[in-house]
């Protein structure tokens, strides 16, 4: 693992967990009633503005400030004539709120920030006729609860994976299958156990409870009523008996890991890889019930000052080369097929990139909402505000 990855992550230490993508399994679009502000969509585009300015998760926009080497900016400006202004966030809320002040023109929205910017007004449709390189991203991740509407992309699909159930291999035996291993089963690695902080977690007990509770009527983790809510916040209170350290920093869980103060939980790919290349006795699961991941969408501001380069962007930055290189900086699978061809050898094997049978497994982040994403009209489901009271009742 490139140590430019370390660099990326480590500055972002907190980003995606405050989310990211929504649920695996075929279907289209947000639903249960949901219904987008009528913003205008572009029909076509004319010459570029001469500059654009870009919210992003750091690591997503690199112009070579932190490494020489790391540039993909530079090449765009050259390209086009637009120049690059970069904002980075911390969170997705900070995400939402920046995208508030109208100051930028596109956004690398996560799933539990895209249906808040698309609710609020603050992002239009996207022509993906007007982005070529759409046309080469994997099918699977086109689409979707967490970037369209009725059939209507917001966006383009960026990159994506899972959480995985990582555990020390010296420490836990037999290997695990299971999400069991740190919920029912917890108890077994008391204090040992870690989890990651953020009030979307609460859709990986969601999950759990789909698969092995089913009298619960849990059909999207995302899409929870109050009574469904109440059963994964107790799961949580159960685990949070054995939990030893809820993450937000990667290079402390891959510490944590190092010691042995940690030895199951949930992590990414990037963080296997690279505590593997540590000679950390690690290894990885995506369990049998599925799991929880994200999927990043590039956004465009709905009053973009900036239209044409903005579109511009979007096209190129899921362009083979620039996503292959993002994609290895950042540590996830690329969403175009192309980048594939180009990326280091054995890069897109370790990240399952392509592998629609293990996307499917995924129940990518997405923002949980009171009009039920799973189709339901009798009852009212919990929102993102709802769930982060919830995690706070969880920690205690």
């Amino acid at each position: 693992m490139k140590s430019t990855t370390l660099i990326a992550i480590a500055a972002s230490a907190t980003l995606a967990l405050a989310g990211c993508g929504s649920s695996g399994g075929s279907g289209s679009g947000a639903t249960g009633g949901f219904k987008a502000p009528n913003i205008p969509m572009a029909k076509s585009l004319g010459e570029g503005e001469g500059a654009v300015n870009v919210l992003a998760w750091p690591g997503y926009a690199e112009d070579g400030t932190n490494d020489k080497t790391i540039d993909w900016v530079s090449p765009f400006e050259k390209e086009t004539g637009c120049q690059v202004n970069v904002k980075y966030f911390g969170t997705s809320d900070e995400a939402v709120q920046l995208m508030q002040t109208g100051q930028y023109d596109v956004v690398s929205a996560s799933g539990d920030a895209s249906l808040r910017l698309i609710a609020g007004g603050d992002v239009a449709p996207v022509n993906t006729d007007l982005t070529p390189n759409y046309a080469d991203v994997w099918d699977f991740l086109k689409d979707r609860p967490w970037n369209s509407v009725n059939g209507q992309m917001y966006g383009v699909p960026h990159g994506y994976g899972a959480n995985l159930l990582m555990y020390r291999t010296d420490k836990v035996t037999p290997a695990p299958d299971s999400w069991s291993a740190v919920f029912d089963d917890a108890s077994k690695y008391a204090g040992k156990v870690t989890s990651y902080d953020s009030p979307i977690y609460i859709a990986d007990a969601a999950l759990y409870l789909m698969k092995t509770k089913p009298d619960l009527g849990i059909k999207d983790p995302y899409a929870l009523d109050e009574k469904q809510l109440q059963a994964a916040v107790d799961l949580l209170k159960e685990q949070r008996k054995s939990v030893g350290e809820y993450w937000s920093d990667y290079l402390k869980q891959i510490q944590a890991f190092t010691t042995g103060d940690s030895v199951i939980g949930t992590s990414w790919q990037v963080i296997v890889n690279t505590a593997q290349g540590e000679k950390v006795p690690v290894d990885a699961v995506l369990p049998k019930e599925g799991a929880t991941g994200w999927s990043d969408t590039w956004m465009v501001a709905a009053k973009a000052k900036n239209p044409n380069c903005a579109y511009k962007w979007l096209d190129y930055i899921i362009s083979p080369k620039a996503n292959d290189a993002v994609a290895e900086y950042f540590g996830e699978a690329p969403s175009n097929a192309k980048a594939c061809d180009i990326a280091t050898e054995g890069f897109c094997e370790s990240y399952h990139a392509g592998d629609a049978a293990y996307a499917e497994q995924i129940h990518y982040w997405t923002t949980p909402i009171k009009q039920c994403l799973d189709g339901r009209t009798d009852v009212q489901c919990t929102d993102y505000a709802r769930w982060t009271q919830a995690w706070t009742e969880v920690k205690g």
